[in-house]
């Protein structure tokens, strides 16, 4: 047997080099296909370490390049996690679907995280004003948010969060848009920013098509500890940090201002950009001061309008760091060369016509009525969110993964998303699940959902 023989030693993955070989591609390109394939299919489980880049390439025959070329380029997809001193590991969720479109076909739909239905009438009342205003025609035409109008609404909406613009607000065609705007920006692939070691899926999808890795930063009592972005910073060299302070997607978490001011003296500190998502500022009447206001020349602050005003509002406010505010601009205009006018138009009138006051109004109200019937339908299981959270985390029982859960619920009708949607990092996520109050299409179907799950729950633990 030849000195470097593998046949009988244990590797947690074994490539085939025939099959490598039989790829019309680049070596490297054929081995990362096959890793990824493996990982997709379950042949290799999350959280798995790879063998040692060296031991790899004795095993194909190769150059330790090559292994190194073929592992960046599915670290890059968000297949691999790399944790320095201890290896490269599968990603947890590197096997899960990462849309989180929502699903009607025959399920309740709480796994897309969608405001609840609202009557429209106000809405509609402005949008036949518009429809009668003399300069109509303007609304059907291309527009850049640098109205003298849009300006003053969208002042006035970030002010009530107690963000102060210095100069023009930016325009983006919803948070997710300002977001890939951000990311294709000022990240190159490789690059890591540091998150809550769960978090947005919109984020992961993002990043993951531009190449950039979401390293997951320790936490204290659910919030970024110093030790945690001390290590970030030292060990994965993580050039920003992103946070949704308010309400965080999934856990609910509202960020305590001493974390806020923790992360803004740690941006400065060391030059990092802080991506402030806020999303939920307004779901309550009295909102912590946004980290921006903490590290402004360190934040860019997105302000979407869909989940707190109306979902059909595609449009989001971005106040960057004034250095920073024209390559956003340019980018802005490169993906959307402009935005809605008529989306401009309607977000300005309800602003500034106080309407958007009384949605918002009775939004917290209706949230408020849909969390009571979930806190008394689950009452005894551990719901982490609140009276004005648009979703709940729910604590699993030992043993029963986000996953398993998700599976037994959508058997009995009910779409939820468990934690490994959410998860980034090598160590297997919490046993949880985000359950979307709002996205029922109305109270009955929202009760019924939450039967559903209390059942699923007691089944288990009997």
């Amino acid at each position: 047997m030849p000195i470097n023989s593998f046949e009988t030693y244990p590797m947690s993955w074994r490539p085939s080099r025939r099959e490598i070989e039989r790829r019309a591609q680049p070596f490297y390109k054929a081995l990362a296909a096959q890793l990824m394939a493996d990982i997709e299919s379950g042949t290799i489980l999350p959280g798995t370490k790879l063998p040692p880049q060296r031991e790899l390439a004795d095993f194909l025959d190769v150059n330790v390049s090559t292994v190194s070329k073929a592992f960046r380029y599915c670290s890059n997809g968000g297949f691999l996690t790399s944790v320095v001193g201890r290896g490269t590991f599968v990603a947890y969720d590197a096997g899960m679907n990462v849309s989180v479109a929502p699903d009607r076909t025959s399920l309740i739909e709480m796994g897309s995280m969608m405001p609840e239905r609202l009557t429209g009438d106000a809405v509609a009342a402005l949008v036949s004003e518009m429809m009668g205003d003399p300069s109509r025609e303007d609304f059907f035409q291309y527009a850049y948010g640098t109205d003298g109008f849009y300006q003053e609404a969208a002042r006035r909406l970030l002010e009530e969060v107690g963000v102060v613009p210095e100069g023009p607000v930016l325009f983006a065609s919803g948070g997710q848009n300002a977001l890939a705007a951000i990311l294709s920006t000022f990240f190159r692939p490789g690059d890591r920013i540091g998150v809550d070691p769960l978090v947005y899926p919109g984020l992961k999808s993002a990043a993951k098509l531009f190449g950039i890795r979401l390293v997951p930063v320790g936490q204290q009592k659910g919030e970024m500890s110093e030790e945690g972005l001390s290590y970030a910073l030292k060990n994965h060299h993580i050039k920003g940090i992103y946070v949704t302070p308010d309400f965080q997607n999934p856990t609910t978490h509202t960020m305590s201002a001493a974390c806020r001011e923790r992360l803004a003296v740690f941006a400065k500190k060391h030059d990092l950009l802080l991506i402030e998502d806020a999303i939920a500022s307004l779901f309550t009447a009295d909102p912590v001061v946004p980290v921006k206001a903490w590290a402004p020349e360190q934040t860019v602050y997105i302000f979407s309008l869909s989940k707190a005003i109306l979902p059909a509002l595609r449009l989001a406010y971005v106040v960057p760091p004034g250095r920073l505010k024209e390559r956003l601009s340019s980018a802005l205009y490169t993906l959307n060369l402009s935005q809605s006018a008529l989306l401009m138009e309607l977000a300005a009138r309800l602003i500034v016509s106080g309407k958007c006051g009384a949605l918002l109004a009775l939004r917290r109200q209706s949230l408020r009525e849909r969390n009571e019937l979930a806190d008394r339908i689950l009452c005894g299981w551990p719901l982490a969110g609140g009276a004005e959270a648009l979703c709940r985390w729910l604590t699993l029982p030992e043993g029963m993964t986000g996953q398993v859960f998700e599976g037994l619920c959508r058997e009995q009708g009910v779409r939820l998303l468990g934690a490994e949607h959410f998860a980034v990092g090598t160590e297997a996520p919490v046993h949880g699940a985000r359950l979307a109050i709002g996205a029922p299409d109305d109270r009955l179907s929202l009760e019924n959902g939450l039967h559903i799950i209390k059942q699923v729950l007691d089944s288990y633990r009997t």
